[in-house]
């Protein structure tokens, strides 16, 4: 028996199909301009504010002064706080232009429901980072200081400390994020907690991939402080997804294959 043969150069379908590809492509292309137009003035605005945070930062630091090893150390600590503080005021507008991407094709009120929650979610975000800092940081910086202190005088730079506090900042607020965002999904008809629940076993690989990255050391103890919020946030998006499932108009089915 033998196959159909492709279409041909000219064919309709082949040329339809290249157009919604293109179409597909010229949309990311426009969500991404709106995304770092947002993260470039938002970043300005970090390096204006960004001394009082640094003067903020240093509180579990344990010196009065940042230890700097190299001439551009100070200048690259400078810059990584100001875009975490950039990145941090630009997440309602890229969280949006993100969804309206992955979700496109809104009727009016789906539109609406998508825009009501930038508010929270971006709420969410701050309550991530605060989080992080008050319940994360804290041990953290305290295990890192008292390991084998007969052996070991911890004297970090400031490089590795501020790039290991913001990552655990920022990265926590987009975590926190994620409940909300999956209650909108549900909404929308995208996403069930059945899906959720079915996946639970890559959700723990995910979660223990993400710790890893987010606090880049070779403890346990460090990841399970990351990993455990995660997965309480997996399982509150679960429970949220019940919900949003009973205010969704037209549930669509959600292929899980």
């Amino acid at each position: 028996m033998t196959s159909p043969a492709p279409p041909a150069a000219g064919d309709p379908d082949d040329a339809q199909l290249r157009m919604s590809i293109l179409g597909h492509l010229d949309e990311l292309r426009r969500r991404l301009v709106r995304a770092a137009i947002a993260f470039v003035i938002a970043a300005i605005a970090g390096f204006i504010v960004a001394g009082p945070v640094l003067e903020f930062l240093k509180q579990p630091y344990g010196t009065n002064q940042f230890i700097t090893l190299g001439p551009t150390d100070s200048v690259v600590a400078y810059f990584r706080v100001a875009l975490m503080i950039g990145g941090i005021l630009a997440i309602p507008v890229i969280t949006y232009q993100a969804l309206m991407f992955i979700v496109p094709g809104l009727t009016a009120r789906e539109r609406r429901y998508v825009l009501y929650s930038i508010p929270f979610v971006t709420l969410l975000f701050v309550v991530g980072v605060v989080f992080a800092w008050a319940m994360l940081i804290p041990p953290a910086i305290g295990f890192f200081n008292n390991f084998m202190p007969e052996l070991f005088v911890a004297q970090w730079t400031a490089d590795r400390y501020l790039s290991f506090v913001t990552a655990l900042l920022f990265w926590m607020g987009v975590a926190f994020e994620t409940p909300l965002i999956a209650f909108v999904l549900s909404i929308l008809g995208i996403l069930t907690p059945f899906l959720l629940i079915r996946h639970w076993r890559i959700a723990i690989i995910g979660a223990a991939i993400a710790a890893a990255l987010i606090t880049p050391t070779v403890d346990p103890v460090n990841m399970m402080l990351v990993m455990g919020p995660l997965m309480a946030l997996y399982a509150l998006s679960i429970v949220l997804t019940v919900v949003g499932m009973r205010f969704a108009p037209n549930t669509r089915e959600v292929t899980t294959t």
